[in-house]
């Protein structure tokens, strides 16, 4: 008999308790930690989690060594977006020195103003992200100045994040050169642009949505600035760097790559090359008062230069929230981000390699009798996906491959899975503190998924419409009645 032979399918109760661990040591985490969690309880919450799986998987008769290699397999997924996040980590460091993101804070103070800024930076993010078909790079270049601005205006940073992340995956999942935007279709068998356009009618509501609550929440902030400070703020900003409208030629650079459909690597890396160049251009005084009295031009500017790229850039003001403002990046600064991915997904590999995710999947598509219960089933896994394997790819592949036949068996159209897909796997992924594309958001943005998820009102609201539609059963595509009865037949 054959080692495959061998292995026991998982009960319910072996695949919820992995799950049960999980939950009880990130609440554990979340409690005696608070927000610092993701700094190495929740990656030893993973890891004991995972412990646990592999426990099981070998009493249902797996051995260490295919679990090794799954779990290599897993990580392995990451590695194209680890190399992204280390690139993001220099653009960030060669873009504060530079003065790139000090330009984009300097003007942002003039012209947006508190009342309109929250839903200004939601409309702003959607329509870079829309033209380069990326979140991530939104978030680490436009949504990073965004920060900045919020705090000299006195605004929230958790609102901020919010509003950066719901135009940004907006912007992402409307794009034709985004990734997921490619993938959902190519999974559920659609096509490109009709999705896309299947997509506006869950989409467009949902932005509007958050967009109105957005401006509710700008005319009714309270801001702890004035004009004094903001004047402040900006002679502050002149003081310590040389700025002008040539400084955002890196992100001009950037967003045309981003344009022309380099890669995400790549782009990023040139983008941080760039930015180191514009420093050794436009900021002489800032880099020589930054060499620690290295009188030497040419070994100051290597060293500060560098520096920036592998451990970002700390500038001294004499005002903390200005240091705060201007100091981090570097790829160090991802080192935590990695870290975490790393642990996630080792998890999740384990569950899906011992078919303890598929036993999940098989239990809520026997209650799914209608075509809204469907579509909350397909949502739920997607969510529930997200939260075991922590990566937002996964979560479109996997319920997409389970669910395919089963929304054909039932006369739906391709486009119906493709949307929900999309709706629940790509949008939710920043809701999850331990989530890649969270990680990454905290990262970048420098704050906490458990402060901004609740201002995520995009990523909340798409999901939920999507279940609501399902029911009701407005805008639900079906096949042709001839495509239909080919599908019945072959099935």
């Amino acid at each position: 008999m054959s080692e495959l032979n061998q292995n026991k399918k998982p009960t319910m109760l072996d695949a919820f308790i992995p799950v049960i661990t999980l939950i009880a040591l990130l609440t554990l985490a979340v409690t005696y930690f608070g927000d610092s969690s993701s700094y190495g309880p929740n990656q030893i919450a993973l890891l004991i989690s995972m412990g646990v799986a592999v426990v099981i998987g070998i009493k249902n008769g797996y051995n260490w060594h295919e679990l090794e290699k799954a779990i290599i397999h897993g990580i392995s997924l990451s590695l194209g977006a680890i190399l992204i996040l280390f690139a993001v980590g220099s653009l960030i460091g060669t873009w504060l020195l530079s003065g790139t993101v000090p330009t984009m804070i300097y003007y942002g103070l003039m012209i947006l103003d508190p009342a309109w800024f929250y839903a200004a930076a939601c409309v702003m993010c959607a329509v870079v992200s829309m033209s380069i078909g990326s979140s991530w790079t939104t978030a680490a270049t436009i949504g990073v100045a965004l920060i900045g601005i919020a705090q000299g205006l006195g605004l929230s940073p958790a609102i901020t994040a919010g509003a950066v992340i719901s135009g940004a995956y907006f912007g992402d999942k409307i794009s034709p050169l985004s990734e997921t935007t490619n993938l959902a279709p190519a999974i559920a068998g659609s096509e490109l642009f009709a999705h896309i356009r299947y997509m506006f009618w869950t989409t467009m509501p949902s932005i509007a949505t958050a967009l109105i609550i957005f401006l509710f929440l700008g005319f009714n902030e309270t801001t702890s600035s004035n004009d004094q400070s903001i004047d402040l703020l900006s002679q502050q900003l002149s003081e310590q760097f040389n700025l002008s409208l040539f400084n955002l030629v890196p992100l001009l650079v950037l967003l045309v790559l981003a344009i022309k459909k380099v890669p995400a690597f790549p782009a990023v890396a040139i983008g941080a090359l760039v930015g180191g160049l514009w420093a050794v251009i436009f900021q002489q005084e800032l880099i020589l008062r930054l060499a620690n009295g290295e009188t030497n031009v040419l070994t100051a500017n290597i060293i500060v230069v560098w520096t920036a790229f592998f451990d970002g850039v700390s500038i001294e003001t004499g005002n903390s929230e200005l240091n705060d403002l201007l100091s981090g990046g570097g790829m160090s600064s991802m080192l935590n981000t990695v870290w975490l991915i790393m642990c996630a997904l080792s998890f999740g590999a384990v569950l899906e390699h011992l078919g303890m995710l598929k036993k999940f999947v098989d239990v809520i598509l026997a209650s799914a009798k209608s075509t809204g219960s469907l579509i909350a089933s397909t949502v739920a896994t997607c969510i529930g996906t997200n939260l075991l394997t922590a990566d937002q790819y996964m979560a479109i592949v996997m319920p997409g491959r389970m669910y395919k036949d089963e929304y054909e068996k039932r006369g739906l159209d391709p486009l119906v899975l493709s949307r929900t897909l999309e709706d629940a796997g790509t949008i939710t992924s920043p809701l999850i503190p331990w989530n890649t594309c969270a990680v990454y958001m905290s990262g970048v943005l420098m704050v906490s998924p458990l402060d901004y998820m609740f201002y995520c009102f995009f990523n909340w609201i798409n999901p939920i419409l999507a279940v609501v539609y399902g029911f009701i059963g407005f805008n639900i595509k079906t096949l042709s009645k001839k495509v239909s009865q080919t599908v019945t037949s072959t099935s």
